[in-house]
């Protein structure tokens, strides 16, 4: 699952995803929109329902602070292969 969440100058996009040994991982990417500056962080959860709950702790978190959530989207879909590809363009940096 990705979720991506915006205001006019700042985002947040998040990607819950297993790995290939079946452990579930809890990426935030943030920064500033249309700029390089921003940062990437992998969190390895205990399970699923971990994930779900960073997620909706994040969701409450961005509402609060005035993010708009613009994309929510299952890594299958050609919205969420692209998302991934430019959040692994993070980790490069």
């Amino acid at each position: 699952m990705i979720v991506r969440w915006e205001t006019d100058h700042d985002y947040v996009l998040v990607h819950v995803h297993q790995d290939m040994f079946g452990d579930w991982i809890f990426s935030r990417a943030w920064g500033q929109i249309g700029t390089q500056f921003g940062g990437l962080k992998h969190r390895l959860a205990d399970d699923h329902a971990q994930t779900m709950m960073w997620l909706a702790d994040e969701t409450t978190i961005l509402s609060s602070r005035g993010f708009r959530k613009v994309l929510e989207v299952e890594d299958e879909s050609a919205e969420g292969r692209d998302a991934v590809s430019q959040l692994s363009l993070l980790d490069s940096l």
